[in-house]
């Protein structure tokens, strides 16, 4: 999400940055061109219009942080106000108000919105992660099998559903569900209700009958992000005649602008609870400000990072990897385990945009050849070896790789790229493990798993250029990174100025 507004503040910003003095006709400028992405973003205009005056009246006459140039400081407003905007009270992102169980979530909408979806992925969080017991409850009467699918949707999370009882309204079904959340010992019941048309009077009317039957803990609205600013409307409608706590923004993405979680906070008041960013039932996050302004202006989102990996692997699983690595035995078992790790982490374009710097170089990184379709080109070409090959990869000769290229539709000079990709990872886990105190590897993921070890800015700064372009060239990328260097602006990385003090939490120029 917000691909788009991202590039064009990246533009706006680097020139900014590379000046070394700025007049207040080059602030001006540079914020005049923040209005434009911003309105192109599909953010409404008092908003952009307040964003940029509030920018302006910060920056000027500012006293420039020493260490640190004009532009950066003027990114570093920028970044706090972009904050204030999502943000609003100071609320802590994603909380719910379900502390007197059974606590009743009542999920409201548009017709088409991902409601019931999201009623699945948000019972599905709340068990997993806040560990409590939840009961969904459909309120659908009027589309067909949309009870049955929230049924399945229970099936497939392991959350309970009320039984179907036919004929019942929508206020007797949400009776019957408060009655057995609390006889069954419920922590959370979550009622689903019809998606309507926003002129839709007497739907309306049934949700207001609903609230009132049960008095929810938390109402929240599930809106199409991509519906730009008609989802800030829906929301303004919405609150007024039953009144929301929060609001879910699905699709969120396949926007590349993200004008509605731009404007939502600003223009309804209401916080933007979480993001739903695809169509697996884990597929839903948290909408954290700090983060997703640091998204914005290329910063990355390191902790989004670290807490994808923490999701996707176990421990113990990586207390294995830790140990198979740091003595230099990388085979092709653990490629494949590598690379369908990254899979789950949302591909190569996921975790590089959340990298810091990063963002802007995907697109690089899929010129050079490296992209998703390479990831299971890859995993095809170790799928087609058997398991002696898999552990063993030297065995592989002439007649073995002819067989596996076949097998899996590739030629044997794309085997013999990932073999070559294998032993140029092989001996950089054996150097990585060898580096540093106790070993720069085994810090790292001691530190990602909980048992110590650097934070993520530590690992950066302490990362030798030479070698991530090495790495990379392992990785099977034409030429290294895009440029043959890092981005400029990350500390103790090469190239370019550091960034303010607060953004990234990366150090100071050297």
């Amino acid at each position: 999400m917000f691909e788009n507004l991202s590039e064009r503040l990246s533009g706006v910003f680097d020139r900014l940055t590379k000046q070394g003095a700025l007049s207040e006709d080059d602030v001006k400028t540079a914020l005049r061109e923040v209005r434009v992405a911003l309105l192109e973003a599909d953010v409404s205009l008092p908003v952009a219009r307040d964003f940029v005056k509030a920018v302006q009246e910060k920056a000027t006459g500012q006293a420039v942080t020493k260490s640190v140039t004009p532009g950066q400081q003027v990114v570093k407003i920028v970044h706090d106000e972009l904050q204030n905007v999502l943000e609003g009270d100071n609320e802590e992102p994603g909380e719910l108000r379900i502390d007197n169980a059974p606590a009743p979530i009542l999920m409201v909408g548009l017709q088409g919105s991902g409601k019931t979806t999201t009623t699945g992925k948000l019972a599905k969080r709340l068990t997993e992660k806040n560990g409590k017991r939840v009961l969904m409850a459909s309120l659908d009467i009027y589309r067909p099998a949309a009870m049955q699918q929230l049924a399945v949707l229970g099936t497939q999370i392991g959350v309970d559903t009320l039984p179907i009882v036919a004929g019942e309204s929508a206020v007797q079904i949400a009776k019957r569900a408060k009655q057995q959340a609390t006889l069954g010992g419920y922590d959370v019941y979550m009622l689903d209700t019809a998606g309507r048309l926003q002129i839709d009077e007497t739907l309306m009317q049934e949700v207001e009958d609903v609230r009132d039957a049960v008095n929810p803990r938390e109402t929240l609205l599930v809106v199409d992000g991509l519906t730009g600013q008609v989802a800030v409307e829906v929301a303004e409608e919405f609150d007024g005649k039953i009144g929301i706590s929060g609001v879910v923004l699905t699709r969120m993405d396949g926007d590349g602008r993200g004008g509605a979680a731009l404007s939502m906070r600003a223009v309804t008041g209401k916080p933007i609870k979480f993001v739903g960013l695809g169509e697996k039932m884990d597929a839903l996050e948290t909408f954290e400000p700090d983060r997703i302004a640091g998204r914005i202006l290329g910063m990355g989102d390191i902790v989004a990072l670290v807490e994808k990996a923490q999701e996707t692997i176990e421990a113990e699983q990586a207390e294995r990897m830790m140990k198979r690595f740091i003595k230099g035995r990388f085979n092709m078992n653990d490629m494949k385990m590598q690379l369908e790790q990254m899979q789950k982490m949302g591909g190569m374009e996921g975790v590089m945009g959340m990298m810091p710097g990063m963002a802007k170089m995907a697109k690089g990184v899929q010129d050079a050849g490296f992209d998703d379709k390479m990831i299971v080109r890859q995993i095809a070409m170790i799928q087609s070896m058997t398991k002696k090959e898999r552990a063993n990869p030297q065995l592989l000769q002439a007649s073995r790789k002819k067989r596996i290229a076949k097998g899996s539709g590739m030629e044997v000079s794309d085997l013999n790229k990932l073999l070559k990709m294998q032993r140029q990872m092989s001996d950089m886990m054996k150097k990585m493990g060898k580096m540093g105190k106790g070993g720069m590897l085994k810090q790292a993921l001691g530190g990602m798993f909980g048992k110590g070890g650097p934070s993520p800015e530590e690992m950066a700064a302490g990362m030798d250029p030479k070698e991530l372009q090495k790495a990379a060239k392992a990785m099977g990328m034409k030429g290294g990174l895009p440029g043959g260097n890092l981005p400029g602006g990350l500390s103790g990385m090469g190239g370019g100025a550091a960034l303010p003090p607060g953004l990234s939490g990366f150090g100071k120029k050297k």
